[in-house]
């Protein structure tokens, strides 16, 4: 009798045991599972904003194309071959002091027959006009000045046709530059001022 109560105490234990470890296994199992849903869910939350930040780099890529290829258009309809009647040269009509300030010390010809020279020029130069004015395009960019609405591409391209101490004095004074043509500083300022470019080194 005494043997046959410690018996059903021992299979009693066992079969207790043998359910706690059943029940323990299962939450591992779900824990297992949980933590791998997590990391699923982080993956694909990082895959998101990855694919997010090359969206917002391919439209300001995009939206920087289009302002090059506007400010070439006024400047020469985009054709890298032209010399101006004052000498200014390729598409966006570079003058050779502009060039040498640049550290560019090619030949005229040089300069015309390479496209992508004068493309690197282009953006040596935004970058350039962008660090001599970044503190004017941070108080003014998104403010409206004597009607008219300022951004970076509209400081930047007023910038390329009357150098960045034009822009300057404009925002000083009121004072108005005028490029040989007649063209004033703000008509580009107005018409080069719906670009979304958010220039930056090595763009």
């Amino acid at each position: 009798m005494k043997r046959q109560i410690i018996f059903t105490l021992v299979v009693s234990l066992l079969s207790f045991g043998m359910i706690d470890s059943a029940v323990t296994k299962d939450k591992s199992d779900n824990i297992e599972t949980m933590l791998i849903d997590l990391e699923k869910q982080r993956e694909l939350e990082l895959l998101k904003i990855e694919q997010e930040r090359i969206r917002i780099e391919q439209y300001h890529q995009e939206e920087l194309q289009n302002f090059l290829n506007a400010i070439g258009h006024r400047e020469s309809t985009n054709r890298y071959d032209v010399v101006n009647r004052w000498g200014y040269m390729g598409k966006y009509q570079f003058g050779r002091s502009t060039l040498k300030g640049l550290g560019f010390k090619v030949t005229k010809q040089e300069f015309l027959n390479n496209p992508q020279l004068q493309e690197e020029a282009m953006m040596a130069l935004l970058l350039h006009n962008k660090e001599k004015l970044q503190k004017y395009i941070d108080v003014f960019d998104g403010q409206t000045v004597n009607g008219m609405l300022i951004t970076e591409s509209g400081i930047l391209a007023a910038a390329h046709l009357g150098g960045q101490g034009s822009v300057k004095r404009y925002f000083k004074n009121g004072k108005v530059f005028r490029d040989g043509n007649g063209t004033k500083i703000t008509s580009y300022m107005n018409k080069f001022s719906g670009y979304d470019i958010k220039l930056k080194p090595n763009s």
